[in-house]
This record gives C-alpha cells, structure tokens and sequence, in this order.
C-alpha cells in the first residue's frame, strides 16, 4: 500500500529497518506524524509505502517499509514547502510571491534556472543564488540519504556521513565504502561490510582487510581502553571479524599493514617485549605526554621545609593536618610534578586548599582545573577560588588546523601552579593536550582516587603514572576525622576493602532497600527518587540521581530514563516536546552531553546581563531543556554552569536524558543524593570498583536496591579489565625517550 501526503510534523523512527508512522488522519489527505526522520522535513511531500496495523497503545499506525520525498505538486503544496523553514532566505510571503510568478514549475525554475529567480519582487541576483543553493544542498542530502538507507544506514548515522562527504558520498561509497571506517567516528567494520557486500565488493578485497585491521584497533581504543594491543590479538580478532583463516592470507595482510605504517595510520612497535600495533594517533600523544612529565621533573624546584607555613596554614583555618597530609602538601611544593591519591573522605580538598595558600603566599599563579564541570564547579565551592574545566582552560580553537586549543605547546599557559582534581577520570589524549600548553617551569599537582573506574576515553593514566614509580606521590589512607561520622565513607573504604557495606536502620545517609525482582526494583527505584526521598531530605526529585551499571535492561538507564521522565516530567499541553529516534525530548527534561563537541556554540549571561560567547560542550555536561521547536526540530538546553546551547535534530544523537546515568558517565561528578539499581549481570561489568565509583559520587545520602546475593558479589569481585597503555612503559624509559632510538 501506498500513500501520499505533506509532512505536518515528523515521522518516529524505527523498528530494525522499517518506520513506524503514528497516524492522524485528516479530511485534507495530510500526512500528520509524530517523532523525527532526519530525510524529511516540515512542508515536505512524502510517499510512503507499507502497511497498517493496529497497536494496543496507540491504535492504527501506518509501518513503513520503503519512503521517499517526493515535489510537491500543488501551487500550495510549493508554497507550504518553500515556508517551512528549509530553504534560506524564504517566509511565507516570498514563497507566494516565487510560486504566483512560476506556478506549478517553480521548483524546477530553482533548479535549472535559478538566475529567473530575480523576476520576483524583493529577490536580488545574490538572493536568488543563495535560494537555489539552499535547495539544492537539501534535495541533495535527500538523495543521498535514501541511497544510503537501501544499505540499511540509519538515518541519524546517513546525515552523518553525508556531513562527512557531501555531495561525493554516493561515489565515495561505490568506490570504497570501507574508507567509512577511517573517516566517520561512529561507523564501524560492520556497518561498512554490509554496503559493501551489497556492492559486489570481494571479501578479500585490500579494502577489507585494512578496515579490519583498522577497526579492531578502534574498537579497541574506544570500548576497551588500549592505546595499543598485541599483534598476535589483533591477528586472531581480525580473522574472527573478517570470518577467514589468518594463515591463508598472512602475506597480504603483512603487505596491508606495511602500507597503513607509510600512509602513518598504524606503528608496530615492541612494548615490555611484546609485539604491538598502535594507531599512530596514540602512539605520538602517549609519547608526547610521557616526555612532558620527565621534563617537569627534570625542572628543579628549590627544595624548602614549609613546615612553619603549613602550622600557619592550621591555626588560620583551625583544623590540624594529619601527617600524610602535611606529606602530599611538602611533596608538591618541592616537586615539578607530582600525585596525591586517596579514597573519600582522606582530606584530598584541604590539601589543595592548603597548597593554593602556600602557592599564595609565594606569589604564584595557581589554576585549579577539572575534567568535568561538575568536578569543577565542586572544586571552586569548596576551594573559594574559581576552577575551571580543562576544556575551558585550554580553549577551543578552530582557526589552527594543527591544533584544537588555543592554549598549546607554541601558546602556553601563563600559570605557575596547576592543580588537577579528579584526575582518574582524564584520559591520555586530555592529559596531552594539558601537558604540551603547561610551561617547564610550571608545577603541576595531580589528585585522584587510584580505585575508581579509569577514564572512559583511551589510556590509563592515573594507575600508568603511579606504577612508573617515577612521578613523586603520596597516598592517603587515614580517614579524615569528621568524615568518620557518615556511613557513605566507611562504607565506601569497606567495599573497597572487599568488606560488605554496614547496614544501619539508625543512619542518616546509607541505605539499603531489599528486592530480588528486577520488576521490584524497579518500582522501588522509581518511588524512591519521585516521592520517599524528595520528602525525607526536602529535595527536588530532578536532583536525585539514579546510577545503574547497564544501560540496557529493566533497570538499564534507557528504561529507568522513560520511567521516570513520565512521573518527573510528564507530558502536557503546556509543554512542547520533540521525538526523535532514540527517546522523546521534553521542556524541563533533564539532560546530557554523551560526547566531546569542541563545535557546538553556547551563550552564557552573568548577573549583570553580560554576555559571553564560545563554543563547546563535553561529555558529560548536564543541563536543562529550557525550549522545543519541534517545528525546526531544534532544543535549547540550559547548563549548569549557566551556557545555553541550541541542538539542531542532527545534533541530538549526542544528548540523552539523564534522569539516570552508567556509573561511567557519573565519574567526577558529586550528587547529594544517589540510588543505585543492585542487579544480576556478568562478572566483568558489576565489580567492586564500579560500586566503589557508585558510592563515592554522593555527597549526602546513598539508597542501594537489590538483593544481598548480587550485592556480596560486586563487592568480592576484584575483577579489572585489562587496558593496555604504555605510559607507564614509556616513563621508566627515562632520558632514554629523548634519544633517536624513540624519534
């Protein structure tokens, strides 16, 4: 069955390869849709072949299988179209004067003969270009796109690919769809393969093969960590991916990967005496970073007692230090670099309070730096002096094509002192980019806890650093006298320790809710954060933060988000809302930045309605949606730190809603109320350090809701996922690194 109609609003996508098309059927023979299809637009005409079936929920629905945009054949149809917003520089009144002019032909007069364009009234020659332009960049996409999703490309992932190549996708694609792989973040082997298989492409094709090569050295970055893996790993996952036998095509794959070192894609290297392979990317930063840390250590700092200035430092803010503190504090005065590393509660603030007075007092510059806002914003509360985020420090620049940040190794930080918060959470390429702008007679102090879960980008930096041996550093173990009396720090060393948490009915911040069910678990989750908690600590329901481990599952944050999005935020008449392929996007929802995107513009206004400008959002930022138009399909999100960002529909696969989040994405943030989902799952996603991580993230009270069994089991499993990085390697290389042998 076939229908035809102008799209009202947008199509909600999708069921594996098809479209489901809630239907509002309409005397006028409009199509009227919710939910988004990036391929097609307000105003657009629309053919849709397919089917009707009936939902429980939602009654008849039209599911699609094939759909196309197609002109638009009417003089109002025209009109409705060019008005939509789509084409540049055309309202409503210019696209009735356009289509009164040309009538039924003026799409293609935009087309073919967009110069006659000028014999509209109020349309100049420039004018009438940009027109013609604008339409042809959009008809253009459109073919693209649905050229694209015969090959089974998501329409979110089509837009992205199209933004990659542009009008040369379609031969990019026919020529070698593996080069997919290199060039578009997000499109894996997989989806290459099945394009390719469409075309005709030999399974033993150069192409495959290097994408093969290329991709699990990807995958192996992005989902695992390594910045490197064993060659003899690569080969077996390589012929497990590409279903062929290693030894019947090991000379040619030696030949490929030969080619990837010249074209400077790949390094093989021999790391603690292992043959290796390297994306060149990592090999040149972790290089780079370790070779940073040993110039900063190499700086001599002149070696002072400030035994007197740290009593000083005791009687002006009447605390007394313990003498680890007073250790961390000595360690990074007298040192070019060093860490200081230590669980909850371990007086990790008030040492960086200390060394910012110390710093004071001998006149130099000290900036205190965060991975993520929250982290930041958290150290400038408790600190009394402004922090910023790395990403902010180091501002992003897009007129240097060599480099991201305006703050680099040619243009370098004016500062005397860097402290890093949170520093478990920065991965190798952030440490990097920090290193090269951080001048060689600057201090830099990192702090970190070395148990939580490492950084979710590649790199072990944190645990790499500490094992060399070779950077000074201290490490807290006594407990800070006042955080003895919340159960969220005894319990957070105890599970640490791999000592079950203490269950105390008397106390005032540790709870735990017993459930075996995942349904029961997930109605007490639910009821906890809308209603039990918001009354006993007087707290907006918005503010309490669910951490799950999975995201998948009854209790997995895409169903935990829909859930409770529905009784914190429901739907109303009073508030617009966007769907799009992935979840529905509602005024005052909150949310979060899933990924870097050094691009996307932000406004901010102070007190006194200054403005500032600049660009970049980073994963992991949590804000507000505080405007929908789902006309345009665009949302506005309001941070927390004041930045107001406007995400257009392509833009919204990096934005999720976060009523809840993975305990991943929770790291280097603090929340004053955390409920943490205890469930089934396998041994090498809910470990002891996940739950560590968990705990650790509340600052007033934690609610665990699960069974003893799953709960015993997180905490007696150890189990650490292997990440192979080789800035440990790299740093007891010493003055080695800086010989011909590592150019």
């Amino acid at each position: 069955m076939i229908i035809t109609g102008t799209i009202k609003a947008i199509i909600f996508q999708n069921e594996e390869n098809s479209y489901t098309v809630l239907m509002l059927k309409t005397n006028n023979g409009n199509v009227t849709c919710v939910g988004t299809l990036p391929m097609v637009n307000v105003g657009e005409n629309l053919e849709l072949e397919g089917e009707y079936v009936v939902n429980k929920t939602y009654g008849e629905q039209f599911k699609v299988s094939h759909a196309k945009v197609v002109q638009p054949k009417t003089e109002n149809g025209i009109v409705r179209y060019l008005s939509s917003g789509l084409i540049h520089g055309v309202g409503k009144v210019t696209a009735e004067n356009i289509v009164k002019t040309f009538g039924k032909e003026t799409l293609n007069i935009i087309e073919l003969n967009p110069s006659r364009l000028v014999e509209v009234k109020g349309i100049s020659e420039q004018k009438a270009m940009l027109i013609a332009e604008s339409y042809l960049n959009i008809k253009r996409m459109q073919d693209t796109i649905m050229f694209l999703q015969e090959y089974e490309i998501s329409s979110r992932m089509a837009v992205k690919i199209y933004e990659t190549y542009h009008e040369r996708t379609m031969e990019k694609l026919k020529t070698n769809p593996y080069a997919l792989v290199e060039d578009v973040d997000g499109i894996g082997f997989i989806t290459a393969d099945k394009i390719a298989n469409k075309l005709g492409i030999p399974f033993d094709s150069d192409f495959r093969l290097r994408a093969g090569i290329l991709h699990i050295l990807k995958e192996g970055a992005e989902k695992s960590g390594h910045t490197y893996m064993p060659c003899s790993e690569v080969y077996a996952e390589v012929s497990q991916l590409l279903k062929i036998d290693f030894q019947d095509f090991e000379e040619k794959i030696e030949r490929i990967i030969f080619q990837m070192q010249i074209d400077n894609v790949l390094r093989s290297e021999k790391i603690y005496d292992v043959d290796v392979f390297m994306l060149s990317k990592y090999y040149h930063i972790e290089r780079s970073s370790a070779k940073k840390i040993l110039s900063l250590l190499s700086h001599t700092v002149t070696q002072k007692d400030f035994s007197n200035e740290i009593s000083s430092f005791e009687k002006t803010n009447k605390i007394e230090l313990h003498e680890q503190q007073k250790q961390a504090v000595l360690t990074s005065l007298n040192s070019g670099i060093s860490v200081i590393t230590g669980g909850p509660g371990t007086g990790k603030t008030t040492i960086i309070k200390c060394i910012l007075s110390l710093m004071r007092n001998q006149r130099k510059n000290t900036l205190l730096l965060a991975p993520t806002g929250r982290a930041a914003k958290r150290m400038s509360e408790s600190c009394g002096v402004e922090a910023k985020t790395i990403h902010r420090a180091l501002e992003i620049d897009f007129s240097n094509r060599n480099e991201c940040f305006r703050y680099n190794e040619f243009n370098k930080l004016t500062c005397d002192c860097i402290i890093v918060d949170e520093v478990s959470m920065v991965d190798v390429v952030l440490l990097n980019a920090l290193l090269k702008a951080t001048k060689r007679n600057c201090q830099v102090v990192l702090v970190g806890d070395k148990d939580q879960l490492p950084s979710v980008g590649a790199g072990n930096v944190l645990a790499d650093i500490l094992n060399s041996n070779v950077v000074p550093y201290v490490c807290l173990t006594e407990i800070y006298r006042q955080a003895k009396e919340s159960l969220i720090v005894l319990n957070a060393h105890a599970i640490n320790e791999g000592k079950m948490p203490k269950i105390d009915n008397k106390s005032k911040d540790f709870f735990f809710e017993s459930k075996t069910e995942t349904a029961d678990i997930l109605k007490t989750v639910v009821a906890l954060t809308t209603e039990r908690l918001p009354k006993f600590a007087n707290i907006e329901p918005s503010k309490i933060q669910v951490l799950a481990p999975m995201k998948n599952g009854v209790c997995g944050i895409e169903n935990l988000n829909r859930v409770l999005q529905e009784k914190i935020n429901p739907p109303s008449f009073y508030k617009s809302e966007l769907t799009t392929e992935r979840m529905i996007f509602r005024l005052n929802d909150k949310v979060m930045q899933i990924v870097n995107n050094y691009e996307l513009g932000w406004i901010k206004e102070d007190e006194n309605g200054l403005r500032e400008v600049g660009e970049g959002v980073f994963n992991g930022d949590i804000g507000t949606v505080t405007n929908v138009d789902y006309i345009k399909g665009e949302i506005e999100v309001t941070f927390e730190d004041g930045r107001v960002c406007t995400y257009e529909r392509s833009e919204l696969i990096n934005l999720q809603l976060a009523y809840a989040m993975t305990i991943h994405k929770s790291q280097g943030s603090e929340f004053d109320v955390v409920v943490i989902p205890i469930i089934a799952g396998t041994g090498k996603i809910l470990t002891r350090n996940l739950l560590y991580t968990a705990v650790t993230r509340a600052k007033k009270i934690v609610v665990l809701v699960g069974s003893q069994f799953y709960l015993r089991r997180m905490v007696e499993n150890d189990y650490t996922a292997k990440r192979y990085s080789s800035l440990c390697w790299l740093l007891k290389q010493g003055e080695d690194l800086f010989t011909d042998k590592f150019a």
